[in-house]
């Protein structure tokens, strides 16, 4: 019997601790852009079923800050309208009376003063105090980019950052728009808040699926032994979407893919993938691995980008039984429009684990199917051993999918039934909803009930965004100096640009996906 080693560390926890409690403390959110597409969205159908259907929030009020003039029950119906259109459930209305008397709406403009001193009253009303006498209140800034340091300026002068509350304040993404303004954006940001008091949301984080790499990764030593340049050939990452740009056509010209997906879900997909093990399971111990990635990822100059960067922009195609409209053809977009949708790309991290492992990445709008994946490609065999050169060794791959369904699957070769030394490249999968039977909890909800409680590990820290950007902004110059001839250059409901497709077989490789 093998003898196991226990290795103490000061950041395990004894086995006798209770498990995880939803004890939350009341607490008070304050949403800028109260009425807008994201509080309908997402907010508040994910507020709705923390509330109702899991019964987790309690003592808690909701107050939207909004330009329209609207009574509380007026701000009530407008958002039960949209839990019905946008939730995942069914609205019982009971449950939705329970949670309907915590929701209140502030008319106001942002940049008016005397709007900020009404705000200060009516928050002291609403609020319930937590066991301590204190009073938690957050912010979510669910607000254009360009509102963001009205809205800091207006908190720090009337008072609303330090002392008067326990504050928290949560910023959506975009973080700017390269590093320069990220830079100057942080500085805003910090000028008014401490850095633990800001959490800068990136719901893709807030993904089970995301989450449950690193569990992957570092619970299972077969594989965490060969996860490394000895072993693997390359890692492919694919974010593929069968919609469009939807409503969202101004910021999307404002924005393009590079912005939109690359600098923020797809480096930290490849931060995942690529980190140390953790020393503890804290949020600064994952943060710094992280930011340990993106310093690693090799700097690309115009000659890179030509060559081993694709970009593209759909036009109009079949995505299933529809026909869908080019890029150009969306509401708000530019009949002109140079701005990509598409984009594939190869990376590298210059440290021990991964040199010369090539990290391919390809994201973009309107492409065959909805799939998000890391697929491991381990290197081949370097003998044919089975003695008949016609076969073709396949090399073990490892899948990753994250969505539409959550699934591991891992494909190895076995020997054909019945034939002399052939080959047979099968799949061995686990399927989350099989195993488990539940549905994955929403992003939002993991990050909300985070904040809630002050838990910073899924949310990104200042020098991740800034060395992020610094991966991303040789690209978007490029580009933006460099008009492409082509656009549109791949048909809606394709898998992108055959320029994607020539970039890995190039080099004697193929796209892989589920």
């Amino acid at each position: 019997m093998m003898n196991e080693v226990a290795i103490d560390s000061r950041f395990l926890q004894p086995c006798d601790v209770p498990g995880e409690t939803f004890a939350i403390e009341p607490f008070t959110m304050v949403i800028f852009g109260g009425g807008g597409d994201l509080a309908k969205r997402k907010l508040m159908p994910t507020l709705f079923h923390l509330c109702g259907s899991e019964g987790i929030l309690k003592d808690f009020s909701v107050l939207g800050f909004g330009r329209s003039k609207m009574s509380d029950e007026e701000y009530r119906s407008v958002m039960k309208e949209a839990v019905q259109e946008f939730g995942v459930e069914h609205v019982n209305e009971d449950q939705w009376n329970e949670f309907s008397r915590h929701l209140f709406f502030f008319s106001g403009f942002f940049e008016d003063d005397d709007a900020y001193r009404r705000l200060r009253e009516t928050i002291d009303r609403i609020a319930i105090p937590a066991s301590d006498g204190g009073k938690d209140l957050i912010f979510y800034l669910a607000v254009p980019p360009q509102t963001v340091p009205v809205l800091i300026e207006k908190l720090l002068r009337h008072n609303f950052c330090k002392r008067s509350y326990r504050t928290k304040i949560i910023v959506e993404k975009p973080f700017g728009r390269d590093r320069a303004s990220a830079e100057t954006l942080n500085t805003i940001l910090t000028g008014a808040f401490e850095e633990n008091q800001i959490y800068r949301i990136d719901h893709y984080l807030g993904k089970e699926p995301v989450q449950n790499i690193l569990y992957f990764r570092f619970s299972n030593m077969i594989f965490e032994r060969l996860w490394n340049c000895r072993c693997i050939d390359n890692i492919q990452i694919t974010v593929a979407e069968d919609i469009g740009i939807e409503h969202r056509g101004a910021f999307y010209e404002q924005t393009g893919v590079v912005r939109d997906i690359v600098q923020n879900h797809m480096l930290q997909l490849i931060a995942l993938v690529g980190m140390e093990p953790l020393v503890g399971f804290k949020a600064d111990f994952l943060r710094d691995e992280a930011v340990k990635v993106f310093r690693s990822i090799r700097p690309v100059d115009d000659a890179y980008i030509d060559k081993f960067m694709v970009r593209g922009q759909y036009g109009p195609g079949k995505v299933g039984e529809d026909e869908v409209p080019g890029y150009r053809e969306e509401e708000r977009v530019s009949p002109e429009s140079n701005i990509q949708t598409f984009f594939a790309g190869k990376f590298y991290i210059d440290n021990l684990r991964w040199a010369g492992v090539p990290f391919y990445v390809r994201t973009g709008k309107r492409m065959q199917r909805r799939i998000t994946e890391v697929a491991v490609q381990f290197k081949r065999l370097p003998l044919r051993l089975l003695g008949r050169t016609c076969d073709v060794m396949e090399p073990n791959i490892l899948l990753l999918t994250i969505q539409p369904d959550e699934e591991i699957t891992l494909r190895f070769n076995v020997g054909y039934p019945h034939s002399h030394n052939r080959l047979y490249s099968t799949n061995m999968v686990f399927k989350y909803r099989d195993t488990f039977g539940t549905k994955q909890q929403d992003a939002y909800a993991r990050l909300l009930l985070d904040c809630v409680r002050g838990d910073l590990t899924l949310f990104v820290r200042q020098d991740a965004i800034e060395t992020m950007w610094e991966v991303v902004d040789p690209i978007v110059a490029r580009w933006a100096n460099l008009a492409p001839a082509d656009f549109p250059n791949y048909a809606a409901g394709t898998w992108g640009p055959e320029e994607a497709l020539l970039l890995l077989k190039n080099e004697g490789r193929s796209w892989i996906t589920a």
